[in-house]
């Protein structure tokens, strides 16, 4: 063995660790320090080459991970989730499994836990995430816990199941296909299946009841108190809650959404209800109640208009100043047709006021109103009004294209579950079909995508490359063999499990499979262990992938939808990964007497 490591496989470790240093000091924007990960390699390798390349050949190896197919494959697999979002396909799912919440929101926390790892045990777990992704972010503006909170343990969940058999992950198929080319017997697809489900249930209470805590609440909510709107409610559709009283309706309407009107009798067809609640709330009782909060011929003749020009309906807030014409009037006499005015949330400044506090009231300086268009007639709207035109704006969900954007995700993900075809084409085709039938449009695909995490895969790519072309991750393999001939049986599986979980985290899990799985064998020969243990070590240790957003692709996915930073998959995945390691550890070696 050789004692020390080469340059160039010492710059590679040293890099590793300041790259890890500087995400999880927090000091300097992920995105900064990704980009002088890259810049790093790209100068050092193009002045130090590697023994037997030229200069040109560095650059390649640092920037090549913004075509890598693995970064392709994750900005695919956000469009399509952006397809399903905008269209409303997931809503019928999301409102179910609300329903569940409804009930008790640690018991719907820990059914979505349990359906995550159950199902990442058949399909591919990256697909599994991009179904429950929009689902668990809508659970979250529904009223659920915040998706900050629920993304990464439902992530750790899909992890843990797609451990659980040789399919659940393509990291499992490589190390399998290694270890037979190296002489192991096959290896059968629930094999080893029974292990990970008791490691799993030993597991679940740090998942389901501690790392909830351990994790921010990053929803707007909490950040700011959302605005209650006033708004009249026109029931046009029927619903099995017309025909009831209004004490009976209450109970089934959102916590922050409020009737303002008295109705006497049983809610029917045709009548005006003035209500108030905030946006989310307004759009799921008007549902709820087959209803609308501006005439209809208004949006019928907005939603013409909106295919006629192919542009989105959107949903934006406006402020009323004080030069505004609409100042002392009501919406029935203001003569607003282009845009309509859904909802009015009133800025009342005097403990004297008057005013009525619903929508029919007299419109005043201050007030914001909830208002839907087509941008060029909500633009047209503001600069004519004299309003300013808050930021948050939202499209409303394209209903028609839903089915068709179930249909383009299914076969994405159902020809690469089969393994017909990869997931990096069944996500590229998938993207594609989305923007070609106007599920997702074009320009505004910039929303589906996280700067963040593009830059922050192109680097983790670049350094796994690094650490496996330098020698560094050999050298590192080597110096493990030589320190675990002194340990017991449940110590050196152990001691492979954490060796190839910090390869997995901080370079990459086709990394950690390509180095662990020969150095378990070579361990075997030297120690007179079985090797089977060994390589069901080194598989295992490949899906511990929770404590960096760089360790696998389906953690990268969660970070902008959760507003994760580097120190919260460090403080929450650290004690996951130690859980992990000593109960696999531990039942590998009662189940072959080691």
């Amino acid at each position: 063995m050789t004692l020390l490591p080469s340059v160039h496989a010492l710059a590679a470790i040293l890099l590793a660790v300041a790259m890890f240093y500087g995400f999880a000091s927090g000091r300097a924007r992920v995105e900064i320090i990704s980009l002088l990960t890259i810049g790093a390699i790209a100068l050092g390798l193009y002045f130090f080459p590697l023994p037997g390349q030229q200069p040109t050949d560095g650059l390649k190896l640092a920037f090549e991970g913004f075509g890598h197919h693995a970064l392709i494959t994750i900005c695919a697999l956000m469009i399509m989730g952006r397809g399903l979002v905008v269209t409303g396909a997931l809503n019928p799912a999301a409102r179910a499994l609300t329903r569940v919440w409804q009930i008790n929101q640690g018991f719907g926390f820990l059914v979505t836990l349990l359906l995550a790892f159950v199902m990442s045990m058949l399909i591919n777990d990256t697909p599994v995430l991009v179904l429950l992704l929009p689902i668990l972010v809508q659970l979250a503006a529904n009223g659920g816990l915040p998706a900050s909170k629920t993304l990464m343990p439902v992530n750790a969940a899909i992890l843990i199941g797609g451990m659980a058999s040789t399919i659940g992950t393509s990291t499992n198929l490589l190390v399998v296909s290694i270890a037979h080319d190296l002489g192991l017997p096959p290896i059968g697809v629930f094999h080893f299946t029974p292990v990970v489900l008791v490691a799993a249930l030993v597991a679940l209470p740090y998942i389901w009841l501690v790392m909830p805590r351990l994790l921010p609440d990053n929803s707007r909510e909490a950040r700011e108190r959302p605005r209650t709107y006033s708004a009249t409610f026109r029931l046009s559709s029927p619903t099995d809650l017309h025909g009831k009283p209004l004490e009976k309706v209450r109970g089934k309407m959102p916590a922050d959404f409020a009737f303002d009107t008295d109705v006497a009798g049983p809610l029917e067809m045709g009548m005006r209800v003035g209500v108030s609640g905030s946006r989310e709330a307004l759009d799921e009782a008007a549902r709820l109640l087959g209803a609308v909060a501006a005439p209809a011929w208004l949006i019928s003749r907005l939603r013409h208009e909106a295919d006629a020009q192919g542009e989105d309906i959107m949903v934006v807030e406006m402020a009323i100043s004080a030069d505004s014409r609409l100042v002392g009037r009501t919406l029935q006499t203001a003569g607003i047709d282009d845009v309509a005015v859904i909802g009015v949330h009133q800025s009342r400044r005097f403990l004297h006021e008057l005013r009525a506090n619903n929508a029919e009231a007299p419109l005043g300086e201050g007030d914001v109103l909830l208002v839907m268009g087509v941008v060029s007639n909500l633009q047209n709207f503001a600069q004519t009004d004299s309003l300013l035109m808050l930021e948050g704006a939202q499209e409303m969900p394209r209903t028609t294209k839903s089915v068709l954007a179930i249909a383009i995700m299914a076969g994405s993900v159902g020809l690469a579950s089969v393994g017909l075809l990869p997931i990096a084409i069944t996500a590229l085709g998938g993207a594609v079909l989305m923007f070609v039938t106007g599920c997702v449009k074009f320009e505004r695909v910039g929303r589906a995508l996280s700067a963040k995490v593009i830059v922050l895969i192109a680097a983790s790519i670049a350094i796994g490359r690094i650490i496996l072309e330098s020698g560094a991750a050999g050298w590192l393999g080597q110096l493990l063999a030589l320190g675990l001939q002194f340990l017991p049986a449940a110590g050196v599986l152990a001691a492979i499990m954490l060796f190839v979980t910090l390869l997995t985290n901080f370079a990459s899990n086709a990394t950690a499979a390509a180095v662990g799985t020969p150095i378990a064998f070579s361990l075997a020969q030297q120690l007179g262990m079985p090797v089977e243990p060994l390589v069901l070590a080194v598989l295992f240790g490949c899906n511990l992938c929770y404590a960096t957003p760089v360790a696998y692709q389906t953690n990268m996915l969660i970070m902008g939808e959760g507003d994760y930073e580097f120190r919260d998959y460090i403080r929450t995945g650290v004690p996951l990964v130690a859980i992990m390691i000593v109960a696999l550890s531990t039942l590998l070696t009662f189940r072959y007497g080691l």
